[in-house]
């Protein structure tokens, strides 16, 4: 199986570099250089496309060649096993064009920095993506999760979403028609990938919005281990209950397996000292369940997708 896979990947990567320079499809590439955990294994094969026709081009050709393919962004909600991914990943990171900016009216590629668009919105006295300038990640993950904070949220200020299957169709979606709920978009049961977003925003005072800015970066910054690599919170929070709380009470700041730690300074955060692997993560993480369902009896569901395989 694992020879059929190679010459797939060889087929694929040959396929690819007809459109896409060789430096953006490149074999081995570790995972570790592309999630804010730090942490992960290679990927077969690592493609970054930058535009809507690149995406397509791309899924459309690795659909053809049979290879399986995982998609990411920012790499901030993830944990990719030391053994890596197989097949093909692909990183929308680099689909950061602003198509327009014009009437109140953004349009970002989804790889543009969700932080960077909401100083982007602020730089053009446009209120509406203030609750967004501390939520880690990319403009796409930020819709396909609905992202929100502070009283805000995407599906309050995005109007239209263009998104390509994995046969390389590129689809249009208006509001009405992304199935916006709870941390969850019409993009969690499509499977789609999100190329690009329109936002309708407000115009606003500049300072106004600015002031909103550095008082939810300073409240962020007060609370969240933001000096340690991590992928963000790691659990759910529980019905009626506060994870980090709960952590806290069972007396589990600080505890450690290998360089993964629970954060001294937030509980509900398992941070990487160093030079963590996804095992010491995912030890520390059943450690944390154990001990809070003996003290409590509560189950903490990890918010942290995991990927890839094991060693």
């Amino acid at each position: 199986m694992a020879n059929n896979n190679n010459q797939n990947i060889k087929a694929l990567k040959e396929a690819l570099l007809e459109k896409l320079p060789s430096t953006r499809v490149r074999e081995q590439e570790l995972l570790c250089h592309h999630t804010t955990f730090k942490i992960g294994g290679p990927a077969d094969l690592f493609i970054e496309p930058t535009t809507m026709d690149e995406l397509s081009f791309t899924l459309r050709t690795i659909h053809e060649l049979q290879v399986p393919v995982t998609i990411i962004g920012g790499g901030s909600n993830i944990l990719v096993k030391d053994g890596g991914i197989r097949g093909a990943v692909v990183s929308v990171r680099h689909m950061t064009q602003i198509m327009d900016c014009n009437d109140n009216v953004l349009c970002i590629g989804s790889g543009y920095m969700l932080k960077d668009a909401s100083e982007f919105a602020w730089e053009n006295g446009l209120s509406g993506l203030e609750f967004a300038i501390g939520i880690p990640g990319t403009l796409g993950g930020a819709v396909f999760m609905n992202a929100g904070a502070y009283d805000g949220e995407m599906s309050n200020v995005v109007t239209t979403v263009r998104a390509v299957d994995f046969e390389g169709n590129i689809k249009e979606y208006d509001a009405s028609h992304l199935d916006f709920g709870y941390r969850h978009s019409v993009f969690h049961d499509n499977h789609e990938v999100i190329g690009e977003v329109v936002m309708t925003l407000q115009p606003g005072d500049k300072d106004a919005i600015k002031a909103r800015m550095d008082e939810l970066t300073e409240k962020r910054e007060s609370k969240q281990p933001l000096e340690y690599a991590s992928a963000g919170s790691t659990f759910k929070r529980p019905p009626g209950y506060f994870a980090g709380t709960l952590i806290e009470q069972t007396g589990l700041k600080g505890l450690s397996v290998g360089d993964a730690q629970v954060s001294h300074k937030h509980a509900g955060f398992v941070i990487n000292t160093d030079n963590a692997k996804a095992k010491d993560v995912l030890d520390l993480i059943k450690e944390v369940q154990k001990r809070v369902y003996d003290q409590h009896g509560v189950h903490l569901e990890p918010e942290v997708r995991m990927i890839g395989e094991d060693n």
